[in-house]
């Protein structure tokens, strides 16, 4: 098949849903040859926080000369992007051709009742098989939902696992205590291996490190004091990390240097497993990250960031965010979000600071909060709300609105930001 065929491929696929479990995933692969087998990874879980220490870690080892895979999800502006090499894109041949190996695998497994893979079980596959046909030398591998089931879970050639802050989300999936929760999120441990963690409340932090203390791992923790001579700013932020001194960072929002501090935290990891990262390697890396849609400016003269806050941690560090950078201005939401996300807490959090919200629907998912019922919601804290027609309806009223010193923040689920920003700059759907 060619690239548009595996494309609507991947489309009728995405039909199964989400299914937690390992099963299906290692059926598929023994039919691939198990091309896992064959690359060493770092494996990220957590609630928030796991891409933008993804973008550390990998620009960090591309620039140190390494091959570095990196797989994430969701992805924002073109489908490829979820499966890159030194940062470019999976080609639309290589796709194809994997596709279309998974699709035969995928036919027997059904044939033979063996079980049917579902979209990110498949997805993940044809990442695994692409990483090896390029010769990683690491893999940075993102879990897709919670640790222990999760389909990326399959590997057992992990150098190092990455959690990063824990918090309550997915319950129906992963546990109503954040106790159950990190359960899962710290399944990725494998033992014997060198587990890096984000600085987590007490209950989440002792889960980890029974896990580890199980599993004969060692553990490193990000520990908060050490974070001084912070310096915040929507282009540049600076800070020092114990002995790493005015790190620059080129990521905005509150919590992107905590998130520094976790990237620099598995670097000392990494170092300890032999891999060679120089000290101006490291700098370079950390300055060139870029993690589009966790508090990204997109538009000047007004200001307009885009910030995937879907669940109530992020919402309140982009309550924190706002307080920061925007202090004393009027701002203007876009806000749109599944029906499933404590979306009122969100609206606790976020609402009391806007001039005006304009809600939308996340167009094109079952999942979608429609953009009335949104709006019912937030006026019971801000009765200056409205529900659009669309997003691009919505990006353009909310700049009509404000003024050249005002800011719109557009947030919420990930899947409407690349609407958003297309709706900005007049473009249509990127290539993907």
């Amino acid at each position: 098949m060619n690239y548009e065929e595996a494309r609507v491929y991947l489309d009728e696929i995405s039909k199964y849903g989400s299914v937690l479990g390992l099963e299906n995933m290692r059926e598929l692969l023994v039919r691939l040859g198990n091309p896992q087998e064959d690359l060493k990874f770092i494996h990220i879980s957590g609630t928030n926080g796991k891409g933008s220490v993804l973008a550390y870690l990998s620009t960090i080892l591309s620039g140190a000369g390494y091959r570095t895979g990196r797989y994430i999800s969701p992805t924002l502006f073109s489908y490829r992007e979820r499966i890159q090499v030194d940062e470019k894109e999976i080609e639309k041949d290589a796709l194809a051709r994997h596709v279309t190996a998974i699709s035969q695998a995928v036919k027997d497994m059904e044939e033979r009742h063996a079980g049917t893979p579902t979209l990110f079980e498949v997805e993940t596959a044809l990442a695994f098989l692409y990483f090896r046909e390029k010769n990683c030398d690491v893999v940075v591998l993102e879990t897709g939902l919670g640790g222990a089931l999760d389909a990326t879970n399959v590997i057992t050639t992990t150098l190092l696992e990455v959690i990063a802050s824990i918090s309550m989300d997915h319950m129906e999936f992963l546990g109503n205590t954040l106790g159950e929760i990190a359960v899962q999120k710290a399944g990725i441990i494998k033992p014997h291996t060198q587990v890096v963690s984000a600085c987590q409340k007490e209950e989440a932090a002792r889960v980890i490190e029974e896990a580890c203390k199980a599993r004969e791992c060692s553990l490193r923790t990000v520990r908060e004091n050490r974070i001084t001579e912070v310096s915040y700013g929507l282009g540049e932020q600076r800070f020092t990390y114990g002995k790493w001194k005015e790190v620059v960072i080129s990521l905005s929002g509150s919590y992107q240097v905590k998130n520094a501090a976790l990237a620099l935290e598995a670097v000392e990891a990494l170092r300890k497993l032999g891999f060679s990262l120089s000290d101006a390697q490291v700098y370079a890396g950390m300055k060139k990250a870029c993690w589009r849609g966790r508090f990204t400016r997109v538009a000047k003269e007004p200001d307009v960031i885009i910030d995937g806050a879907h669940n109530p941690a992020a919402a309140l560090e982009l309550q924190r965010s706002i307080e920061l950078y925007f202090k004393g201005k009027n701002l203007y939401y876009v806000f749109g979000v599944f029906r499933d996300k404590d979306y009122q807490k969100i609206i606790e959090l976020t609402a009391p600071y806007a001039k005006h919200i304009i809600t939308v629907e996340t167009p094109g998912n079952p999942r979608a909060l429609p953009a009335k019922e949104l709006c019912a919601a937030v006026k019971k804290v801000n009765p200056s709300a409205e529900a659009a027609d669309s997003v691009t309806a919505a990006v353009k009223k909310s700049l009509e609105y404000a003024g050249k010193d005002d800011a719109v923040i557009i947030f919420g689920s990930l899947s409407f930001l690349r609407d958003a920003v297309n709706a900005i700059s007049g473009e249509g759907k990127e290539n993907e």
